[in-house]
């Protein structure tokens, strides 16, 4: 270009910038705060920033070896706990932290005196652990200096150090506790008419995680908050009366000395039918000479599980017990079972829990990731609905939809956060959130939608998402209001990822990104960062926008048509559609346009076209008046004013029906 036109244009646009600064009143701002990145964070050797584990992500490990005694009388467990702890950090551990869950009910843990209001965490406080004969072993001996038990955590000092990457310490110790009857709707024990029915989790000292984001992860069991925990094999060893039937996480190991041969020859069957098959039916309840090897006195049932961050088990001489084969993708099988008493019994209620386990199982691990255990075991008793490794508890009372729900969202747990180990204390989320979300397919699909599911129905979040008292989905569990934790940690972060799978990003990025997300952390600790990051990646689209809005925010969506225009008062020339977002939360826009001539069409717009401001008008090519145009008109989005989204033509003798 010539100089002398560089310089008059240079003139005309310092003219134009001059004329409309003296006009404006005050400086525009845009919406790019909406849009910036949601974290200062920058990769490191442990995580990356495409939110994979680094080349050097290191997590601690937890083996562990139990034996523990129900004593029915007592109504208390007694036993020994033994731990292979692996120090992988890269830092000499000169303490350790375990978690004791069962001192939450005690009249003076945190636990009880904030849940004093009641509701369903309040639990018994009656319980609490006693323990003794602590030992840690580091090297050639006993290293333990000193034991510090602060409600429900217990600190283990020592002399010398867990050396760093790769050292060992073997920690053990006795414990016994009485069984509260109601554990906070986690654990506890109920009276069938044919025997007591005890659900037994959390009832072993577990090992804290220390990782490479806060070290040691301490905060108290209160009830609220869920559980954070590390990987590890098991072997543990259940010692009950001669008459109960044990189940729990993990392998039987020693069916031959728990069952009698006509038990073995059904769980056998069992393990090759895809219909249920009884190992104690109905009418053999009670009658112990055809469903105990012994007649009295104790029998130990020894359990095995590889790779897991926990256990849990049942027993009971008042079950009824169930099974079938559950498919997996890759050609193998796993073993769908149910326990429930006589009370639960019959096809619209526990009769169908082998078939709703089996089918939930099936179906997860076709869709997202195949399930690793070799039992899913459903019981029925007084929890009203909790998980854990392979084993799920479940209310007694549940019946036909209720109990397809319950068993559906418990064992969908087995994906989040069982193989991707979140930490339930700070993030509900990012367990519970994401499973009310997969439980939805699950739910579409099973049995040619014989419930269904109502998730896609966004617009009844309304009603949330407009109350004064609503909290945002990143509010950690025990700090959220009672009344809010449905929608916080369940319901509102499930309909996000809807969102992000069938509106912004559609199935098949959504898919890819979430199962690599899976099979990236799998059996390891990813953080809310790991996951964003990994489905912007995988996907290929900044969602910062979307997970400030959505996920660390109360903003609102409130899409709305501001007017039509023709160009040159011609409809033959193309229309003026102007829209406005009238909160702060941004979404993609859709509208359906009609017009007299009888001709529809839908216009999609990006989100960016909120980026520089909260109003965007587009050019549409009509051919004839035009009759409607409505925003969202799937109801997809949750705009919490739909008065606003439909503009329609105010005289109908106006329109041209060329």
């Amino acid at each position: 270009m010539h100089k002398s036109n560089l310089l008059f244009s240079a003139i005309f646009f310092i003219t134009i910038f001059i004329h409309q600064f003296a006009n404006a009143q005050e400086a525009f701002e845009n919406n790019q705060p909406i849009f910036n990145p949601l974290f200062s964070w920058q990769a490191n050797p442990y995580r990356t920033a495409s939110g994979a584990p680094g080349k050097d992500y290191w997590q601690n490990r937890a083996d562990y070896e139990i034996h523990v005694t129900l004593d029915e009388k007592e109504k208390s467990i007694s036993g020994n706990l033994q731990i292979t702890y692996t120090n992988n950090s890269p830092e000499a551990l000169h303490f350790v932290w375990l978690q004791l869950d069962q001192n939450k009910f005690t009249p003076d843990s945190r636990g009880t005196i904030t849940t004093t209001n009641g509701g369903r965490w309040v639990g018994d406080t009656g319980g609490g652990y006693q323990i003794d004969s602590v030992k840690a072993v580091i090297g050639n001996g006993n290293q333990l200096a000193q034991t510090i038990i602060s409600d429900t955590r217990m600190q283990l000092r020592f002399n010398d150090p867990i050396e760093s990457d790769g050292g060992k310490a073997e920690i053990s110790l006795n414990f016994t506790y009485k069984i509260p009857e109601y554990g906070a709707d986690r654990m506890g024990r109920i009276e069938s008419k044919k025997g007591w029915i005890y659900e037994m989790a959390q009832w072993y000292p577990r090992m804290a995680v220390f990782d490479d984001i806060k070290g040691w992860n301490v905060e108290p069991y209160m009830g609220a908050g869920e559980f954070y925990l590390e990987y590890g094999d098991f072997n543990y060893y259940i010692t009950v009366p001669y008459d109960h039937i044990v189940v729990g996480s993990g392998k039987l190991m020693n069916k031959e000395e728990v069952l009698t041969k006509e038990q073995l020859k059904r769980y056998e069957k069992a393990t090759t039918s895809d219909k249920t098959i009884f190992l104690v039916s109905p009418n053999e309840v009670g009658n112990t000479k055809k469903t105990r090897p012994i007649q009295e006195g104790m029998l130990t049932w020894h359990f095995q599980i590889e790779n897991s961050r926990d256990v849990a088990w049942a027993s009971s001489k008042g079950f009824i017990w169930d099974a079938a084969k559950i498919n997996l993708p890759s050609g193998k099988t796993s073993l769908a079972m149910s326990v429930y008493p006589d009370e639960s019994k019959g096809y619209n209620a526990w009769g169908r829990s082998t078939e709703y386990t089996k089918a939930s199982i099936e179906l997860n691990s076709s869709m997202w990731y195949e399930y690793p255990y070799p039992v899913a075991v459903n019981v029925a008793g007084i929890v009203g609905g909790m998980e854990y490794p392979g084993v799920s508890f479940c209310n007694w009372r549940s019946k036909n939809a209720s109990l397809w729900g319950v068993t559906d969202h418990e064992f969908g747990h087995n994906w989040f956060p069982m193989i991707v180990g979140s930490n339930e204390r700070l993030y509900p989320w990012m367990d519970e959130g994401f499973n009310t979300f997969i439980n939805h397919y699950t739910s579409v699909k099973f049995n040619n939608g014989e419930y269904g599911s109502s998730l896609n129905r966004v617009r009844s979040l309304q009603f949330y998402l407009t109350n004064p008292g609503r909290e945002s989905i990143n509010t950690y569990p025990d700090i959220t209001q009672t009344y809010n934790l449905g929608f916080t940690a369940y319901y509102k972060p499930a309909v996000g990822l809807w969102l992000l799978r069938e509106v912004i990003l559609g199935s098949e990025r959504f898919d890819y990104a979430f199962k690599t997300y899976i099979q990236r952390w799998a059996y390891k600790h990813p953080t809310p960062i790991d996951f964003f990051h990994t489905m912007e990646n995988v996907a290929g689209e900044e969602l910062d926008w979307f997970w400030r809005g959505w996920f660390y925010s109360n903003w609102n969506l409130d899409q709305a048509i501001e007017k039509v225009e023709y160009v040159e008062d011609d409809p033959k020339k193309g229309a003026i559609i102007t829209i406005s977002n009238q909160k702060k939360l941004v979404m993609p826009s859709e509208l359906e346009i009609k017009e007299s001539n009888g001709k529809t069409k839908r216009v999609k717009l990006p989100v960016e076209i909120w980026q520089r401001g909260d109003i965007w008008s587009f050019q549409y090519t009509s051919t004839s008046k035009i009759i409607s145009v409505e925003l969202d008109p799937d109801e997809v989005l949750p705009d919490v004013n739909d008065k606003n989204n439909l503009w329609k033509v105010k005289d109908e003798k106006e329109i041209d029906n060329e």
